[in-house]
């Protein structure tokens, strides 16, 4: 959604805290909880299991969390729909989120418990090299 509208260079100048999103259907409300030792995110997400549900991380530290598959039960064609206020058919959800770069990326678990996905995401406290550098200026190139 942001990438089509600015791109990715530009993203962290409108944003902060590094976040984007995207969703369709449900929402998945996200909580994101900072931690010493590990940023925690907690997504509503009632009525989908672990099978319903996948978390990856792309482009190096972008996590995408996506729900799909809860599906309505099958009615027979001689069933009369009074009222649907509950949506029918598949329910989907779809959230990106730009991870820190303190992120221990392969540490990242997930679990999914009474409707909450909570995904850890535990810190590297190992100090991060500049990204500064130095260039020499000389008289001639």
């Amino acid at each position: 959604m942001a990438d089509g509208i600015l791109g990715h260079p530009f993203r962290r100048l409108f944003w902060s805290p590094p976040i984007f999103r995207e969703w369709s259907g449900s929402p998945a409300l996200m909580d994101w909880l900072e931690s010493p030792s590990a940023h925690i995110f907690k997504f509503n997400v009632p009525g989908y299991n672990k099978e319903d549900i996948k978390v990856q991380i792309q482009d190096g530290n972008i996590m995408h969390i996506k729900g799909e598959g809860i599906k309505e039960e099958s009615h027979t064609k001689d069933s009369v729909w009074h009222v649907a206020e509950r949506g029918s058919g598949k329910a989907e959800f779809s959230r990106e989120i730009e991870l820190p770069e303190n992120v221990k990326i392969e540490q990242i678990k997930a679990q999914v418990e009474n409707g909450v996905l909570t995904i850890v995401a535990p810190k590297d406290s190992t100090p991060k090299p500049s990204k500064v550098r130095n260039v020499n200026i000389t008289s001639k190139l």
